[in-house]
């Protein structure tokens, strides 16, 4: 009988029919599958709620419609954000038969962003953010003021309680939407004020005078209120100097431009700094590119063209000598590139990257046009400027003299592998792994210790150069810096090739001290500055090794942070005392006075005698602390359970979420300015602990 009923459940499990089809309903596909919509339901997804409703602002101030948009932050995680635009429509909507505000909120790609008129450029391409948000939040309010009235109504997981009404008058127009998320669908419910500040700013430079207010009322107990607000008239040419507020400009007068064409409106501002790197913020109708796209190409092959023309022209170029490359005009350089037009076309689901032809043309045309009239009208900028590329033009000769020098045997015979590097015994790119280690100690145990197949090492002797304030000359001459970028294979500068990577993972594992995070902390310098493929695209990692090793009897874990040390050395002796028998409790005293026995310590802990070893007592319980301090401390058995084991080991990958807050730490922490550096390290001194000097 059982077997006949398993047949059954079988035979239902493998039929796949229409009953099998499921038809979701309204806004259920948003709560059924959130990432499709939001990114993800962690921390980005729970602000991605934020910014959708604050979208719908800025395109009422792109229209022209709105200049004051605030949002508060209340106790329970409930959030407001409030314009002063049109406010959204009330009156019936003929094809859902109800309110256009209760379209708009309950119905998936419904709002005015269609080609109806009611936006001729909008950042919300696909139209969906308030109804998204809507659907993800246990609780909303949708309040609009328009025709002397204010408009009410209220929403449960998506759904209208009741029709929108006017619940009294009201002077003025706009719009009020509060929301709280569903803690059901988020695993974070905690709103970042840093994140929202950050990206409402950047919002504030790239819309021309509108005012942005950020209020932080959620400490209610002690009626704390904060408030931020965010006004730039001159737009992204205030973005260019908040940028480079850390380093040192090349010409006074911010080149910037605003002016349509081909029915694109194209927004450029520009700067050479003295750095060596170049800084581009690309954005579509407000929406960040990442990846670039067709604006700017069309804004780089301009640049290019246009210096190389004026260089001819004024003679700073002999009929000789060869034309600046985009490389030689690009180096140094802060760029905001903020387009609007009608219909974007984003590749992608992340809109990384503008696909629009129209844009390439358009950039191109009044980037020419007006950085020509720029270079003519202000003599000592474009002397300045021409003088930096020229410079960067001499340094790529010398660098490539010098990198064909350091790798011109690697190019000739498949690379000539430095004679420090233990590599793989795999071939096979994406199956291997490159620990990049710190000393021969580490280094030694390290190889000891790895799994030969697919794990390689790398020692370093000493630290790296500081690339922040080096030429790619300079860096080359560098030996560390010479087998790193031998043993990865992806060569460097314009012969950079990510499919030559020889590993997957390259990890940094250095030791828990100041040296070791000064190490990891110049060779992200060197990978975020010179291979910035390989940070974007997940390739770098630093490995966690563990700062204790703590052990009762035969009851040994290993504590990666100071803040896990004490819980853990607790549960370890409630377990231990249930453990202990009757005999050894009533002993208990008279073991407390008793020394450490040294031996048994030596016995239970091996190959690790340079290790700060520490014996503590609680009632009876004997625990064996072993603070490790270096990788070179742990015998090859503990580095590879601890930090290399695929299976056990615990690893952060690099990945960079906000790219101007990316340059502007690594300015701080490497560049040549010191003032910066030391107003840092006063900032958050207090906050370090166990600082090793």
């Amino acid at each position: 009988m059982a077997k006949t009923s398993t047949n059954k459940a079988k035979k239902n499990e493998d039929a796949y029919g229409a009953d099998q089809i499921q038809v979701l309903e309204g806004l259920d596909p948003v709560r059924k599958r959130p990432g499709m919509y939001i990114g993800n339901t962690a921390e980005t997804g729970l602000h991605h709620l934020i910014w959708e409703i604050v979208d719908n602002s800025i395109d009422e101030a792109m229209a022209g419609h709105c200049d004051m948009i605030k949002i508060k932050l209340m106790p329970d995680g409930i959030i407001s954000v409030e314009d002063n635009g049109r406010g959204i429509p009330v009156d019936k909507h003929k094809a859902t038969g109800v309110s256009a505000l209760e379209t708009v909120m309950t119905t998936l790609h419904a709002g005015g962003k269609f080609g109806g008129g009611g936006y001729k450029v909008s950042s919300g391409l696909h139209g969906v953010g308030a109804s998204v948000v809507n659907a993800l939040s246990s609780y909303a309010k949708a309040e609009v003021k328009k025709d002397g009235k204010l408009w009410m109504q209220e929403y449960k997981i998506g759904k209208a309680q009741k029709p929108v009404k006017a619940v009294g008058p009201a002077k003025g127009s706009g719009t009020k939407i509060t929301f709280k998320a569903d803690d059901s669908i988020f695993s974070v419910k905690e709103y970042d004020l840093t994140t929202i500040l950050d990206h409402l700013r950047q919002q504030a430079y790239l819309t021309k005078g509108i005012q942005i207010i950020v209020c932080d009322e959620r400490d209610a107990d002690k009626n704390k209120q904060l408030c931020y607000k965010f006004y730039f008239e001159g737009g992204i040419k205030s973005y260019i100097k908040h940028i480079n507020h850390l380093v040192e400009p090349k010409h006074s007068n911010i080149f910037y431009i605003e002016k349509e064409a081909e029915e694109v409106t194209v927004e450029i501002a520009l700067q050479y700094t003295s750095e060596y790197n170049e800084t581009l913020m690309a954005f579509a109708n407000h929406v960040y590119n990442p990846e670039g796209g067709m604006h700017v190409i069309g804004f780089r092959t301009a640049l290019t063209r246009t210096i190389n023309n004026f260089a001819r022209k004024g003679n700073f170029l002999k009929e000789k000598d060869p034309n600046l490359t985009a490389e030689d005009v690009r180096e140094g350089l802060t760029t905001v590139i903020s387009i609007k037009l009608g219909e974007p076309q984003f590749e992608g689901q992340t809109k990384a990257k503008l696909g629009n032809i129209e844009a390439r043309s358009a950039v191109d045309k009044v980037m020419s046009d007006a950085f020509t009239t720029y270079l003519e009208e202000n003599p000592r900028d474009a002397e300045a400027i021409l003088g930096k590329c020229i410079l960067a033009a001499k340094a790529r000769v010398a660098a490539r003299a010098a990198r064909e020098t350091v790798l011109r045997k690697g190019v000739l015979d498949g690379f000539a592998l430095p004679g420090k590097l233990a590599d793989c015994s795999s071939k096979n790119p994406l199956l291997s792994e490159l620990f990049i280690v710190e000393g021969d100690s580490a280094g030694g145990s390290a190889k000891q210790g790895r799994d030969r197949e697919f794990q390689a090492i790398l020692p370093l002797r000493g630290k790296i150069l500081n690339v922040e304030r080096a030429r790619l000359d300079k860096m080359l001459a560098n030996n560390e810096v010479k087998s790193l970028i031998i043993a990865m294979g992806t060569n460097i500068g314009e012969q950079f090739n990510i499919d030559d990577l020889r590993y997957d993972k390259i990890v940094i594992m250095t030791d828990a001290d100041v040296d070791g995070s000064h190490i990891s902390t110049l060779l992200l310098t060197l990978f975020y500055r010179h291979f910035p493929d390989l940070v974007m695209q997940g390739h770098i990692y630093v490995a966690q090794p563990p700062l204790y090793r703590i052990q009762i009897g035969k009851d040994v874990r290993w504590v990666y942070s100071d803040e896990e040390l004490d819980g853990t050395r607790d549960a370890m002796v409630e377990v231990a005392k249930k453990n202990k028998p009757t005999s050894a409790k009533a002993t208990a005293g008279k073991a407390k006075e008793e020394p450490a026995d040294e031996e048994e310590v030596d016995a239970n802990n091996e190959d690790s005698e340079a290790g700060v070893a520490i014996v503590e007592e609680y009632g009876g319980i004997k625990i064996n602390i072993q603070r490790y301090k270096g990788l070179g401390e742990m015998n090859p058995d503990q580095l590879w359970d601890t930090t290399m084991d695929p299976m056990k080991r615990k690893m952060k990958r690099i990945t960079v979420e906000d790219v101007e807050k990316a340059d502007e730490t690594f300015d701080i922490l490497m560049g040549s300015d010191v003032a910066p550096r030391k107003r840092f390290i006063q900032t958050h001194a207090k906050s370090v602990k166990n600082l090793d000097i």
